[in-house]
Parts: C-alpha cells; structure tokens; sequence
C-alpha cells in the first residue's frame, strides 16, 4: 500500500486526463518525485496511505479552491489567509508578493503563469515547508534554528 513516484505520476495523469478544463501538460516523473519526496515523511522514497492521502485530498481542495491561475504578477486567491478555508497557510500569514515572483519564476512558465501540474507541485511544497518550520518552531516563537545537517536534511531531499 505504497506508491512510488512513477505510480503517482500515473494515477494523477489519469485524473487531468478527465479534467479537460484544467490547463497542463500532465504530470512529469520530476514532478511527482518532489512531490513524493515532500510529502514522505519517513523517507521511504514512496507515499504510505496517510501520506498518499493527505496528499490527495490537498490536490481536491487545492483543485476546487483554486480561484484563477496563478502568476508572479497576480494575487491568486489561494495565496490569500483571511476569508478563504481553502488556503493552506496559517491565520495572519500573508505572503508577500516578492515571493509570488520566486514561485512565478520557479514553478511557472517565462510569463510567471502556473498550469495546473506546476500550481500542485508548488502548493505541495509550500505546505511541506510549513509543516516542517512549525515543527522545529517549538516554542511557537515565529523562529527556528537549524544545525547544517538538520537544514539539509530539509532542503536536499524535498
């Protein structure tokens, strides 16, 4: 009851496939190895079932909950906190719009716009991140601090 990589790539690939309103080219192998990789919490290089899980019903919501296409210019209503349970950042948290060009150039194509493959990936490692900062966030300070090989242990495999 795992799933690798490649078989996430296929199983979400069958879904798009069903979805012709969603503008993708479908989900890339790369893709779904960071996204797997994000979201294994025990290293695995595979998603168990919770794993898997939590992951899918994100991409529902995130699906549903989308508002408009992304873009480093623009201000997707996923990104917003206040009025929108759809939005998988903390109460208050507003991100800045410096950082919607980052994710614009990262994620999106050389106009900023995300498809819809590129807007999961990228939402999948926005909630893997916040989930790992309020974990180290013991003290719930708004701060954390890493050793060298807590950050890359972070930062190198998702």
């Amino acid at each position: 009851m795992e799933v690798s990589p490649t078989e996430l790539m296929n199983i979400l690939n069958k879904v798009v496939t069903r979805h012709p309103d969603l503008k993708t080219d479908g989900f890339g192998l790369d893709t779904c190895r960071s996204m797997v990789a994000v979201m294994d919490s025990d290293t695995t290089g595979k998603l168990g079932f919770e794993e898997f899980k939590y992951l899918w019903n994100n991409i529902k919501k995130w699906q549903v909950g989308r508002g408009g296409t992304p873009k480093s210019g623009g201000h997707p209503k996923i990104w917003e906190t206040t009025r929108n349970p759809k939005s998988l950042f903390p109460p208050g948290f507003r991100l800045p719009p410096p950082l919607w060009g980052v994710l614009g150039r990262r994620y999106g194509d050389e106009g900023g716009n995300l498809d819809f493959d590129n807007f999961i990936s990228c939402l999948v490692r926005l909630d893997a991140m916040f989930r790992a900062f309020k974990s180290l966030d013991r003290d719930g300070s708004g701060q954390i601090r890493v050793s060298l090989q807590e950050w890359l242990q972070l930062t190198m495999y998702s």
